[in-house]
């Protein structure tokens, strides 16, 4: 089978930075990336303690094909804990050949294995495809909630 997917490594960083761009350019946000490798280093493979975030990696035919990075949430409201996907991405030339739908559903069994109550993430109002793509899967946009972020010298105001 040419799909695989697996835990990533300290060795695949600079991949994983490279999906990051890429997802960045995609997204029209490519001005608000700020990951180095030391950064991903210490966030996903701290030298002690508990990684930030996950992140899996898809090969096709033993090339990097794609990635998902995720991390801890908690409901309250279930009393359980669950998963907030933070990317999800593809290269566009592999794109219809199931990747995404595998990532998903991998992070999904996960989720599940954990007893997590929730998979969660965000998705831009623009990106029709990706929208699509999660609808068929069974996924339930939510439009009443609306993000919220502070970030740079809001967060120093109110922190």
């Amino acid at each position: 089978m040419p799909l695989q997917l697996r835990p990533a490594t300290p060795a695949d960083v600079p991949v994983i930075l490279g999906f990051i761009r890429d997802l960045a350019a995609y997204e029209r946000l490519l001005d608000q990336v700020e990951a180095t490798p030391e950064r991903l280093h210490t966030t996903l493979f701290p030298a002690a303690g508990t990684p930030t975030a996950e992140c899996v990696l898809a090969l096709w035919d033993d090339q990097p094909a794609g990635f998902a990075l995720f991390f801890p949430t908690y409901s309250t409201f279930l009393a359980r804990p669950g998963i907030h996907l933070e990317d999800l991405f593809v290269t566009p030339a592999l794109r219809g050949r199931g990747i995404g739908g595998a990532l998903l559903r991998h992070v999904a069994s996960l989720a599940r294995a954990r007893g997590c109550g929730r998979l969660e993430w965000n998705v831009l109002d623009w990106n029709r495809p990706a929208i699509a793509f999660y609808e068929r899967l069974g996924a339930q946009r939510l439009p009443e909630w609306q993000l919220c972020r502070l970030t740079g010298p809001a967060l120093d105001r109110v922190g």
